[in-house]
């Protein structure tokens, strides 16, 4: 078993996990399968394991009568997939009981959708650019992402606006005449941040004129983001429509290629081209180039589901009243419906599958209609459009039957009473409602994957990586593809996974997945977002079975996401209910840390879309209800994109209430969070167009954005804002229907005691959350007193590209920590003077931080050799223009009984009070060989601290799991607190130590040290 901490073990309310039995299995045992990257056959065997395909034909098999736990145990290494590994139903999880796939403890197993690249020679000495061949096949599905050494290259670009930039009819001119010579220009794009959208498009090509060059755009792409950008309004979009009229920057064309760390993928002649970052040398570098857009699919059925207009193949209208109604600006599906007044007149529609919804209008003018399913009439109810009084509601489900059997059906509606029976849409159900279902997977990494429609057709932005499909007609939204994606599932767990290097985003639980959750894991260097939840064109679902809802993305450490495409959100949702997003650690992000909802103003009433100004009314209703952001520490994003913020919402929640029906059928609550560092925020929490129902409160607001929380228009309404806590004073309530309460204004950095105990809470729980070497500046455990402000994504080489900076005298930032180390990181510069540093209380006197250039990531004061335990270290601004803070470099102690150690097997116990000597005195031991304990931190280096006896032996280590040999606790007499195994000089980033007993008869744990 896997005992996440000590609490566990003595009864504190922990889980156990990984291998622990339930109840249910006691009379039989878990089947246990294996697979390793190099696995072969059927056995499935530890001694003889299969491949992953081979160990899913295995779990098919042994999952159809399932009475117990199916684990799938995967060795460390690198599973390099030739496509993404698809699970259906057949897959899941049955009889109450889960199929698990994880990795075997001490082990890594990595999934990757990238191939490796070798063979690299100087090209051009002068850039220090190095060639390398690379397959037609890798070429043509590579090229957008390029990882070398973990660290993800940069596509080649340039550094700004080409000179003399003016719009024309096919794109952009341009003075620079050099531009017209730039090779392979089919590959080049150009990019543009443009307010809340990343917008970009590939070249047709580039024409030489007189003074300058013709930046001639694919015409689909200009028309789309230019000239004809889709605007079909609610609830697909607001009503602003930036377009791709300036440059930021061109990419992908060997010509710029000019900088360390930048790569192009000639994908003509099949080469791959890159410069070298400080350090990597090209004989010994990993290259790695993705070729695949997806790792794993997780597929139940139906899959996604989208209505069809009323007109659509396979509908009859039979008798004289009916008349097409188009652009009644009311909302409806594509903008027209089919009615008639005539009772007796009837539609018919049939398709293919197990059920149908059919779209109708709801008003006091419609009336009453009869239902024929396959001839037979449904008699289960009344049925009629009447059922909304003086409010009309478009795009409503007014009838739906469900459960039919697989086949061809038709479904006939008869208007009976009423002015009009007014038809919409059809939804078909095409198979049974089948969820996959019952699926984890722990401890595994998902990198190397990229994503290439951007270079074939562009980057047709609506917002927070919901683009425009301009393949179908009219066009429809779609997302941001991600490598894990749940489609219709149901239960389906990934836990304590690593998301790295994507070329989208990397997990989306989409098309009414239910119950499932991303926990515990580390998402970060991706190109899109973070985790997607949900859909944006189902918000007309009324059947529970169908609609997202019931997840839970928590405990996650999420960062850099949206690094190529910068409207990347760390959690998105669409349309959800009862989401839960909480303890999750969300920065370094381009656009908004957290969005959730969709519609903009579609909930809302006419009464308030007339008062926001809008000529038109599109209105009807969708089901988000009952959401929950809470206790989540977002900080450090709107780095490049504006209007988001750390936290955001869209259209109504309330399950289709609010204002214009009534008090809010229930509320969604925003509550207990942390947002800091909000660098291009105008509004810290961000209630946006239609936003309603929502409970906000007891959050912490801090070092950002002109107001702290803000409603700019009636359209949203019914926000209960109360119990927060700021220090910005401002706010922006032109709502409707809202109650908001001041915050309490912090002065400072003196918070009250209920904000520290809310700041204490938020965030990534310490039994998840990794060890920190290095603390960033924005880290919750700093204190600062004072007027301190932040500046964020500056570029100029700071840690995590940001510092916390002062300019008054006196102001101060403190950290208290357990360890026997400190070092103050901050930047050097000519505007710098003294700052006197307090360790413990005691002033250990003034360091200069004034030097003739700026200089980043500077070590301002440090020391060592503390006794291991708690300190506190102090700065304190005593002259020149600025003091800045960059980060604090910890030597970590961690005790055996710390939540962030693992311990996995069957006999760990503890001991305490022991009188021996050890650290906190007390250890944690075991006798059995292959039992394990984990660390993950993050940071430079690792030392284990153990008693070394005559029955001790031998423990294996692996680092990152990859094996480190083996180290002898054995001695002749007994000594405490011995440096067992140490390390070292490791890339600053996150590690991950696990030792394993060997031999003799006790293995001990008593503490760790990190820096």
């Amino acid at each position: 078993m896997k005992i996440r901490s000590l609490a566990a073990l003595l009864g504190l309310g922990m889980t156990i996990g990984g291998m622990g039995v339930a109840p249910a299995e006691a009379a039989s045992p878990p089947t246990v399968l294996y697979a390793s990257p190099s696995g072969t056959g059927t056995a499935c065997s530890s001694s003889a394991p299969c491949s992953l395909t081979g160990v899913q034909a295995a779990v098919a098999v042994a999952d159809k009568s399932m009475s117990a736990n199916i684990y799938v145990d995967l060795y460390g290494g690198t599973y390099r997939l030739s496509s993404a590994l698809h699970l259906g139903t057949t897959d899941s999880g049955s009889n109450g009981y889960d199929v698990i796939w994880q990795a075997l403890p001490g082990q890594s197993p990595v999934f990757s959708g990238a191939v490796p690249v070798t063979g690299f020679t100087k090209y051009d000495s002068g850039l220090d650019i190095w060639r390398a061949p690379v397959s037609a096949a890798d070429a043509a599905a590579g090229g957008q992402q390029l990882v070398v050494n973990g660290r993800r290259a940069q596509l080649a670009r340039s550094s700004g606006t080409p000179a003399g930039l003016a719009v024309t009819s096919t794109g952009f001119s341009s003075t620079d005449s050099s531009l017209a010579s730039y090779t392979n220009q089919s590959q080049i794009q150009v990019v543009a941040e443009s307010t809340w959208k990343h917008e970009s498009c590939p070249l047709s090509n580039i024409t030489a004129v007189s003074g300058g060059s013709n930046i001639n755009v694919l015409p689909s792409c200009w028309s789309a983001n230019n000239t004809n950008v889709p605007n079909l309004g609610f609830p697909f979009n607001g009503s602003g429509l930036p377009t791709l009229s300036t440059i930021s920057y061109l990419e992908n064309a060997y010509q710029l290629l000019t900088q360390p760390g930048q790569f192009y993928l000639d994908k003509s002649a099949h080469y791959l081209y890159y410069i070298p970052a400080a350090g990597q040398s090209m004989a010994t570098a990993d290259v790695e180039l993705p070729v695949l857009q997806s790792l794993l699919t997780l597929q139940g059925t139906p899959g996604h589901l989208a209505p069809v207009n009323q007109d659509a193949t396979g509908t009859t209208y039979s008798g004289s009243g009916w008349l097409d109604y188009a652009d009644r600006d009311y909302g409806d599906l594509n903008k027209d419906v089919e009615a008639t007044s005539k009772n007796g007149d009837s539609v018919s529609y049939t398709f293919t599958g197990t059920g149908l919804e059919v779209l109708g209008e709801t008003y006091s003018d419609e009336g009453g209609f009869d239902v024929y399913v396959d001839g037979t009439q449904d008699t289960s109810q009344s049925w009629t459009e009447n059922t909304s009084g003086s409010t009309r509601f478009a795009q409503q489900v007014v009838y739906s039957v469900q459960g039919l059997g697989q086949g061809a059906h038709t479904v006939k509606i008869t208007k009976t009473g009423g002015a009009y029976l007014t038809i919409d849409g059809f939804e078909a159900t095409p198979s049974p409602v089948d969820p996959v279902k019952e699926i984890s997977f722990q401890g595994i990494t998902f990198t190397g994957t990229t994503w290439n429609d951007p270079a074939t057709t562009g980057y047709l932005d609506n917002q927070a990586g919901v683009l425009w499909n301009t393949a179908t007609s009219p066009v429809t939204p779609t997302i941001v593809p991600a490598a894990v994606t749940v489609s219709r599932g149901d239960g389906i767990t990934f836990s304590d996974d690593v998301f790295a290097h994507l070329g989208g985003t990397a997990v989306h639980f989409a098309d009414g997945t239910q119950n499932s959750t991303v926990t515990a894991g580390t998402i970060t260097d991706t190109a899109g977002g973070g985790v997607s939840v949900g859909n944006v064109d189902d918000y007309f679902q009324n059947d529970p079975a169908l609609m997202t809802s019931d997840d839970t993305v928590s405990d996650n450490m999420i960062s850099f996401v949206g690094q190529d495409y910068s409207d990347g959100v760390g959690v998105w949702a669409g349309y959800t209910r009862n989401l839960t997003i909480a303890q999750n650690d969300i920065g370094y992000t381009p656009y908004s840390g957290i969005s959730l909802g969709w519609g903009w103003g579609w909930q809302s009433d006419c009464t308030l879309q007339s008062k926001q100004g809008l000529a038109t009314c599109f209105h009807g209703t969708d089901y988000a209800a009952g959401n929950q952001i809470t206790d989540n520490y977002v900080h450090d994003v709107m780095g490049v994109l504006h209007d988001g913020s750390p936290i955001y919402t869209n259209g109504g929640q309330g399950n289709g209430t609010g204002v214009s029906s009534g008090p809010c059928r229930t509320t969604s609550t925003l509550s207990g969070n942390v947002v800091a560092e909000g660098d291009n925020s105008n509004t810290m929490l961000y209630h946006d167009e239609g936003s309603s129902c929502w409970d906000t409160h007891d959050n912490v607001i801090e070092f950002g954005g002109s107001n702290w929380i803000g409603m700019w228009t009636p359209t949203i309404n019914t926000i209960h804002a109360h119990d927060n806590y700021s220090d910005n004073a401002s706010y922006y309530d032109n709502g409707t229907g809202d109650t908001v309460s001041q915050a309490t204004v912090v002065v400072g950095g003196a918070w009250p005691a209920a904000a520290r105990s809310v700041m204490a809470a938020a965030g990534v729980p310490q039994q998840y959350a990794p060890v920190a070497g290095r603390m960033d500046d924005d880290g919750l455990a700093i204190s600062y007193t004072g007027s301190w402000a932040h500046s964020g994504f500056r570029g100029l080489g700071d840690f995590d590209d940001g510092v916390h900076y002062t300019k008054t005298n006196g102001d101060s930032a403190s950290l208290t920590f357990t360890g026997t180390g400190v070092q103050v990181i901050g930047e050097t510069n000519s505007d710098q003077g003294n700052d006197e540093i307090y360790l413990d209380g005691v002033d250990k006197g003034a360091v200069n931080t004034a030097t003739a250039g700026r200089k980043a990531q500077q070590v301002v004061y440090g020391v060592s050799g503390l006794t291991p335990g708690s300190h506190t270290v102090k700065i304190v601004k005593a002259g020149g223009t600025y003091t800045t803070l960059d980060a604090f470099e910890i030597t970590s102690t961690i005790n055996d009984t710390a939540p962030a150690t693992s311990y996995t097997g069957t006999a760990w116990a503890y001991s305490t009070s022991r009188g021996y000597g050890d650290y906190g005195d007390d250890v944690h031991y075991t006798t059995k060989n292959g039992d394990s304990a984990s660390v993950t931190f993050y940071g430079t280096g690792f030392i284990y601290y153990a008693e070394t006896y005559s029955d001790e032996g031998d423990i294996a280590v692996s680092l990152d799991g990859v094996s480190e040999g083996s180290v002898d606790a054995h001695s002749a007499s007994r000594a405490a607190q011995q440096n067992v195994y140490c390390i070292s000089g490791l890339a600053l980033g996150l590690h991950t130590v696990t030792l394993t007993k060997l031999s003799g008869t006790y293995m001990l744990v008593d503490r760790f040290d990190t820096q």
